[in-house]
């Protein structure tokens, strides 16, 4: 069977067909956009998608956001977009992803992640929480932590332990977690910021069905690094308009506050604005790799360029506005529906900035990756990988 090409043209016609049908229901268009093909034009037919070129979906999201059509509120369904789909449609069965890409692709499911542990967090091949096989179903129990959104989630992707004989990386199995099983705890934890955007979540004794597993048991280290290669682009490598990003609220401060500024500041900050400007640039390109394929190790590059970058930023951005850049709008508890915080005051983007480095590896192991994966540098040696999870020390 031959593979249909696609052109942008093609694609114009096919956004002002769905344009035409439009009801003005939001919910419906974005049902009809998705069985359109217009999802994640990239995706296989029935899936969202056409096939066609990855690249092409700009020519889509643009016409469809010059014609004010409704979105999917991505800041409100990210982990589902950047980890959870991309993870189902390699790893998951044909009867899987059509049970789960519609649903998140709409934000009618909300999805959260259930990787780290008190005890595995860095080292997440070391995650402790068991999956013990029970017929046509696992019984998990364990604690999950930094849990973003869990609080609104309907599925969680999980990793959990079904083999502790096994060496840590070969005795894992990666499941979808129903948010709404018996057993299934989910507790705020407040951070800096006053807001409890991140959770902890207590699994005892959840029963999921087989069903419900992605991958072969014992072979959730594999599925895993496919979700956590998306994680790292989905944070780092999240398309901006120049001057968009972090170094967009610092940038409109300097141009409206002229009071404020002194010419040292204005060397920091044109600084910045390249390094933000490079930064966003490498992200085009890393988009364009991944047109050809699956992420790669350079995800991890861009990731930690953005930790660091957005912390600087953030910095300064307090320094330039002084006393006024220390108030806070809010030390209430919050539980957000999203994770967008350009339009918080300052001292909350200061604050917030400090997870970044922590957040989808921390700084430390992507040095470590980028050291062994790009550069070809040694590995750090390593003594655990043939040992039984149960025999390490903990």
């Amino acid at each position: 069977m031959s593979v249909k090409t696609w052109a942008a043209g093609e694609l114009r016609a096919l956004v002002q067909e769905l344009l035409a049908h439009d009801t003005g229901d939001p919910l419906a268009f974005l049902r009809a956009r998705f069985d359109a093909g217009l999802a994640w034009v990239h995706f296989p037919v029935g899936l969202g998608g056409l096939g066609a070129p990855r690249a092409l979906q700009a020519v889509v999201d643009a016409e469809l956001e010059a014609a004010g059509a409704p979105d999917n509120d991505p800041g409100r369904i990210g982990i589902g977009l950047g980890m959870a789909a991309p993870t189902i449609l390699r790893h998951g069965t044909e009867e899987q992803r059509r049970r789960f890409l519609r649903p998140l692709w709409t934000g009618e499911e909300v999805w959260c992640q259930l990787f780290s542990e008190p005890g595995a967090g860095s080292d997440l091949a070391a995650v402790g929480t068991r999956a013990v096989r029970d017929g046509d179903a696992w019984i998990v129990s364990g604690q999950k932590v930094w849990n973003s959104l869990a609080h609104k989630a309907r599925w969680g992707i999980l990793l959990a332990r079904s083999d502790p004989d096994a060496p840590k990386h070969r005795g894992l199995t990666y499941f979808v977690c129903d948010m709404t099983a018996p057993g299934v705890e989910v507790r705020p934890l407040r951070q800096a910021t006053g807001e409890a955007e991140f959770n902890e979540v207590f699994l005892s004794d959840v029963r999921l069905p087989d069903d419900l597993r992605l991958g072969e048991p014992g072979e959730g280290w594999a599925v895993a690094r496919t979700t956590l290669m998306n994680e790292r682009v989905a944070i780092g490598g999240t398309p901006v308009s120049r001057e968009g990003g972090p170094i967009q609220p610092l940038a409109q401060t300097w141009r409206e506050r002229p009071e404020l500024r002194t010419p040292g500041m204005h060397d920091e900050l044109m600084r910045l604005w390249v390094r933000a400007e490079a930064a966003r640039l490498t992200g085009v390109r890393l988009r364009q790799r991944l047109a050809a394929g699956e992420p790669g190790p350079e995800g991890s590059a861009v990731k930690l360029v953005h930790a660091t970058l957005a912390q600087r930023i953030t910095g300064v951005e307090l320094e330039l506005l002084g006393q006024e850049g220390l108030r806070h709008d809010d030390w209430s508890l919050r539980r957000p529906d999203r994770t967008d915080v350009l339009d918080r005051v300052a001292t909350h983007r200061y604050l917030r900035a400090k997870g970044n480095s922590i957040e989808g590896g921390t700084s430390e192991i992507l040095r470590g990756i980028i050291a062994e994966r790009v550069l070809g540098l040694p590995a750090e040696p390593r003594t655990d990988t043939g040992i039984a999870w149960k025999d390490l020390p903990r």
